[in-house]
């Protein structure tokens, strides 16, 4: 195009056809089409038109040959030469500015063309016809042509005009005429190796799908005309979008433009389509093929269905818009009744949903969102592909992990369709109860993510996930569809009861409730553990390989699941080496509630027979009681992985994790045997020695309790160094707990407890000690009773074991030192330490029995003691006045004792020394 170019003012109409005025009869015609003819006779001959002039003459021709090929036998000659007017149209299009070569004057006489040619067919001998058709082909070819190349956006300009004639007519002769045009045109074009604007021609995919379905019309003549104007398209198809040095092969792929039956055009659609169309034209083609089976009076079915079929039959290309499509087959498919239609329209839907299935979902829930009730939903076609079901759902899973990993994994590419939406959409799907087989395969890791998405929308708010998702529609709650969706897909999994189960318990309430949240997930899991659900096993791998990453978002729920789910044998089974160092790389966090979960993960894993008591299912009790036969050193093998973690928490400084700690230590105390755990229960023994004089008396009971249960599983030809050596390191500690004060001990344990596990045990409400917890208050007392005679059994101490079953604690010292005397000096440093402890009574009982030791000392053995001296002297600014009295004369007797011994110390160097007394 030249914008410079101006209309050249020499371009004249020249009436020197010997034009002469005809009288037709008029009474046939309407006022306006009257008026119309006189204005064409008017006007025929004037040179210089205005353009409202100009226009309007144009509409005239139009409105005038519109009312004769009305007419039955009507012929536009009987009332002005068609020649003439052809001329004239001519002259008008020349007159015309190149600056803007699609002016309303051109497009209007592009119209007229048209109408002048859609005529019935004259007589080939009729020179003047032949002439007329010529004059107005060659005026079309002069129409697309700027400067030296034709112009395809005028070429375009034109077909957008000429095809709807073509589609709307049910004239035979009207389509023939314009398939000529448009082939006469295309052939034209082939005849020049440059086009302009050839990558703004968009019409290509709209015209190969036109020009198709014609050439398997039953009027020979239409496919023939088809046929020939789809031979040129190819040719000019590859000659513009093939490099130069491939096009002569391409060309020698075209088929024969006579062939006219689909068996042989249709059978090059596939190639083209893929080869030599851009992504919007093939979907241009495909809405083509759509349109002509919503209209079975026009078009045959068999051949829209056959074309697509064609196309669709492989891996597809690139595609275009695909949410037209979508919506093309959404508001018509209900119309679509003819069988092999309805299963084109899947075959279309499936194909996108497997290449597009972003586009698609969203594309369908915007239209449900906008549409009224009652339109079919196509989920059901979605469904209907075992396979694609399988796809879609596989890739709308994927759309619901992203915020479920760590902040670091987030996915490179942001996808439109957000957790909440692909949630929708698998809600949607899982309403087919015709996929249930399909659905059993993803079951697991579907029902692992939409719980976690549960989590994280209660836990969080979701504000991340609720923000991207800007398609969801107002009224949808994101909460309460996640929750839905999981129910469904439990619901067509076979897990009716399951859900009626957790309902009837208000699991579900609880799962919405922040405050209760993990109180649901642990109902949900008990659910699948009493019911020995078989999905059981692959959900373990699921949340195993989540916890993989240290970072993951939804740990606690996780927790929370494989804290019940390890219930049953079945999945215990699963346990192994790698599965436990997953676990155990997780105490390294700092997260109290993390680490209590773990505590009881690690208590579980000791269990066997015990399992019975969480309820799990009749077959699973059995289970375990098989397992239970046998020696048990694959869980203690496994086991001995946590247990040094398990250790290291009773030094942290959560107070709270250290009792749990401890709690799970006298579980773990009462599984494991000696044979396979002995160096555990060995270093458990020196742990424990801190707890023994701590100042809370919850955790003197735990940790004396767990005492004595150790002392109850050694044997005696086991008691050898160093456990003998820390047995009898700790008699004196066991001995004056037996005037340990914990008041109320029993209430403190239990809401202790309640305190670690509020979703694991209801809460207690206790108001203060009642009866039966006073009489409890006695517990260290009774537990150090029975570990001393427990000791006395291992050490062969037969006469003391009476009196530490039967006597007082003051009884029982002086038996031990009276028995015992070469132990002296190690009783009476086990006593200074005890020195410290918070408890008052059992700092007076350490000096008494400091003070009893002291007077059985000879002189080489109180130049030992000046630690005890040290202590004795600082001990008389106890607070408390009973104390401090008795170091006070414990202290002076030490004096007394001290003085004696020097007075009565031998002088000579050869004197026989006294054998001195050992600890062991």
């Amino acid at each position: 195009m030249n914008p410079g170019k101006q209309k050249s003012a020499s371009v004249t109409f020249d009436p020197s056809l010997h034009y002469v005025p005809l009288k037709p009869d008029l009474s046939v015609l309407r006022q306006s089409e009257k008026e119309a003819y006189e204005f064409i006779l008017e006007h025929i001959e004037e040179e210089d038109m205005l353009e409202l002039t100009k226009l309007k003459f144009l509409r005239a021709v139009e409105t005038l040959s519109s009312a004769v090929q009305a007419q039955a036998e009507g012929n536009m000659n009987n009332y002005c030469s068609k020649t003439i007017l052809a001329k004239k149209i001519e002259t008008l299009i020349l007159q015309e500015s190149t600056e803007f070569l699609t002016s309303n004057v051109r497009q209007q006489a592009m119209l007229c063309i048209v109408a002048l040619r859609s005529f019935p067919a004259v007589t080939p001998r009729d020179p003047l016809a032949l002439w007329t058709l010529q004059a107005l082909d060659d005026m079309l070819q002069s129409l697309v042509m700027d400067d030296m190349n034709p112009d395809m956006l005028i070429l375009q300009s034109f077909l957008e005009i000429i095809l709807p004639w073509l589609l709307l007519s049910d004239k035979v002769y009207e389509q023939t005429r314009a398939f000529g045009t448009i082939s006469r045109l295309l052939r034209f074009i082939c005849n020049f190796p440059k086009l302009l604007h050839m990558t703004e021609f968009s019409m290509s995919g709209k015209l190969m799908g036109i020009l198709g379905l014609f050439c398997v019309d039953l009027n020979h003549d239409i496919s023939m005309g088809a046929s020939e104007a789809l031979h040129y398209l190819f040719t000019i198809l590859v000659l513009q979008r093939t490099p130069k040095d491939t096009a002569a092969r391409g060309l020698e792929e075209i088929p024969a433009w006579d062939a006219g039956i689909v068996e042989t055009a249709v059978v090059f659609f596939l190639q083209f389509f893929k080869k030599y169309l851009t992504p919007n034209e093939r979907a241009d083609m495909i809405i083509v093929g759509l349109e002509a089976m919503t209209n079975v009076s026009r078009h045959d079915v068999h051949a829209a269905s056959t074309m697509l079929k064609t196309i669709l039959q492989h891996t597809i290309p690139e595609i275009g818009k695909v949410p037209e499509i979508i919506q093309y087959i959404y508001h018509h498919m209900n119309g679509i009744t003819e069988v092999t239609a309805q299963m084109t329209i899947k075959k279309i839907l499936y194909v996108l949903a497997q290449s597009y299935t972003e586009e698609v979902i969203l594309t369908l829930f915007k239209m449900e969102d906008q549409s009224q009730k009652g339109i079919h939903k196509p989920w059901e076609i979605l469904a209907s592909f075992p396979k694609g079901y399988e796809m879609i759902m596989g890739y709308l899973l994927q759309r619901l992990t992203p915020y479920q990993q760590s902040k670091d994994h987030r996915p490179r590419h942001r996808s439109s369709i957000s957790p909440l939406i692909a949630t929708r959409a698998i809600h949607e799907l899982l309403q087919e109860s015709s996929r249930r087989i399909e659905v059993q395969t993803f079951f697991s890791s579907l029902f692992m993510a939409l719980l976690f998405q549960v989590s994280s929308l209660v836990m969080e708010g979701g504000a991340e996930m609720i923000q991207d998702s800007h398609n969801i529609a107002e009224w949808m709650d994101p909460i309460s569809s996640t929750v839905e969706a999981l129910k469904t897909l439990m619901i067509n999994s076979g897990y009716k009861d399951h859900v009626t189960s957790i309902q009837n318990t208000e699991g579900w309430s609880l799962l919405v409730n922040p405050k209760t949240h993990y109180d649901g997930v642990a109902l949900l899991a008990k659910s699948l553990v009493i019911h020995d659900c078989w999905h059981n096993r692959p959900i373990f791998r699921i949340l195993i390989k989540t916890l993989k990453d240290l970072d993951c978002k939804n740990h606690l729920t996780a927790f929370v699941f494989l804290t019940e789910l390890l219930q049953c044998p079945d999945v215990a089974d699963l346990v192994d080496n790698i599965t436990t160092h997953i676990l155990a790389n997780w105490f390294k966090t700092e997260d109290p509630a993390t680490v209590k979960l773990l505590l009881q993960l690690t208590e579980i894993y000791a269990k066997n027979e015990y399992m019975v008591k969480w309820g799990i299912g009749p077959a699973c009790a059995q289970h375990w009681r098989e397992r239970s036969s046998g020696d048990g050193n694959s869980q203690v093998r496994h086991l001995r992985v946590l247990q040094p973690y398990v250790m290291n928490l009773c030094y942290s400084l959560n107070s709270s994790i250290v009792v749990q700690t401890l709690l799970v230590l006298k579980e773990l105390v009462i599984h494991l045997t000696w044979k396979f755990s002995s160096s555990f229960l060995l270093q458990l023994t020196f742990t424990l020695v801190p707890f023994f004089d701590e100042e809370s008396e919850n955790l003197r009971v735990i940790a004396f309790q767990i005492y004595g249960r150790l002392l109850a599983k050694i044997k005696r030809r086991v008691l050898v160094f160093p456990l003998k050596h820390q047995v009898l390191n700790l008699i004196i500690t066991t001995v004056l707990h037996l005037k340990d004060v914990n008041a109320d001990v029993a209430l403190v344990q239990a809401r202790t407890t309640a305190t670690v596990f509020p979703f694991l045990m209801p809460s207690l409400s206790l108001p203060g000690p009642t009866p039966t917890l006073l009489m409890l208050s006695l517990l260290v007392p009774q537990i150090c009773k029975s570990a001393l005679c427990q000791i006395a059994t291992l050490l062969g101490w037969s006469k003391l074991k009476e009196v530490f079953t039967e006597k007082d604690m003051w009884t029982i010292l002086t038996a031990l030192l009276q028995q015992e005397k070469n132990k002296a000096l190690w009783f009476l440093r086990q006593s200074v330490v005890l020195f410290k402890s918070p408890q008052a009574p059992i700092r007076q009982a350490a000096v008494w029995f400091a003070g009893q030791i002291i007077q059985t000392l000879d002189s080489e053995e109180m130049d030992d003691i000046e630690e005890v001296y040290v202590a004795l002297r600082d001990l008389q600014k106890d607070p408390d006045p009973m104390v401090s009295c008795l170091t006070t004369q414990t202290f002076y007797i030490l004096e007394v004792k001290r003085k004696m011994l020097q007075t009565n110390r031998p002088t000579s160097c050869f004197c026989r020394r006294k054998a001195r007394r050992s600890y062991f």
